[in-house]
């Protein structure tokens, strides 16, 4: 790979772009399934993309089980699906709610039978949850990495494996989690957060593949910048709160238009599904055809940015 040329490289790169467009056209003629009435668990539901998914899925006509850590935060969303439903006079479904933590992974289980004690079933199950970090890996404790590892790692992992068996039962269900393009490439200063997308990345795919023949579909969706609080939550290598709205984040997509594409994502069963410009899609690109490229731009990133930081 690292002996490929400028122009061997615009060749395979154009003939792989060609064979992407061609792949989004026949998923756009194919049609979508309905939702109406479907059971849709939501993780992190109470603010940002969860809270923009629970919108959208709601007006589908899904019947929502949203989960979080806030009962109040919660609750507050089901009476703005609930207001926003009256006002526009559609018959949709009133969300019923389940608190818990993700990060606590040894109440999977118990979470799982909750969610199941709603409707008694679950059609799509969306891994939303989650949060970031910001840091040097000189700086940071062993513990954050873990924290960071544990909330969007072994969380969503241990619900998924929680409630997939009454999916395999029924040979019914859709499993959904929210990536990120940084499962795809690794950025400086975002190590905890990428390793855990990278992660995340290879077990969804390992899921895929074995639940294939129980007619189960996985996705996997890696969105770019989505304009939510989710740099301000993010956390630094001591631990405390970032507290920054990046301007990256500040000018990124908005969550509403992402939430329509997981739920377009949803309905044509989609595998893998980047949600990003024109720059990150390349990087995902170079860093398989051109690595040493690559590893050369995020070097120049990275000593960019520490200059920055030492201003």
């Amino acid at each position: 790979m690292e002996r490929i040329t400028g122009g061997g490289l615009f060749p395979l790169a154009l003939a792989g772009a060609g064979v992407l467009l061609l792949y989004r056209m026949l998923v756009r003629l194919r049609p979508g399934a309905s939702l109406q009435d479907a059971v849709v668990v939501i993780t992190g539901a109470s603010s940002g993309l969860g809270k923009e998914c629970a919108r959208v899925f709601h007006a589908a006509g899904a019947r929502l089980v949203l989960c979080g850590r806030d009962a109040s935060r919660l609750q507050q969303v089901v009476q703005e699906l609930t207001a926003s439903s009256a006002e526009t006079h559609n018959q949709t479904h009133i969300p019923r709610t389940v608190v818990f933590d993700l990060a606590a992974t040894d109440t999977m289980d118990r979470a799982a039978e909750q969610i199941l004690k709603c409707y008694g079933q679950v059609d799509v199950l969306i891994n939303n949850a989650g949060i970031s970090y910001r840091g040097n890996i000189l700086d940071t404790n062993i513990s954050v990495q873990r924290d960071v590892m544990e909330t969007n790692y072994f969380g969503p992992i241990a619900l998924t494996q929680a409630v997939l068996p009454s999916m395999v039962c029924r040979r019914s269900g859709h499993i959904v989690v929210i990536s990120s393009v940084q499962g795809k490439i690794a950025i400086p200063y975002r190590s905890a957060y990428a390793a855990s997308k990278h992660a995340t990345q290879a077990y969804f795919d390992c899921l895929r593949a074995e639940i294939e023949r129980f007619g189960i579909p996985v996705t996997v969706i890696s969105p770019g910048y989505i304009r939510t609080n989710l740099s301000v939550n993010a956390v630094t290598g001591d631990g405390s709160k970032y507290g920054i709205l990046d301007k990256t984040t500040a000018t990124g997509w908005d969550p509403r238009d992402v939430a329509h594409a997981v739920l377009k994502a949803v309905r044509h069963r989609s595998k893998d599904v980047v949600l990003a410009g024109s720059l990150p899609s390349l990087a995902i690109y170079l860093r398989t055809l051109w690595p040493a490229l690559f590893f050369k731009l995020m070097a120049s990133r990275a000593r960019k940015e520490q200059k920055l930081k030492n201003k």
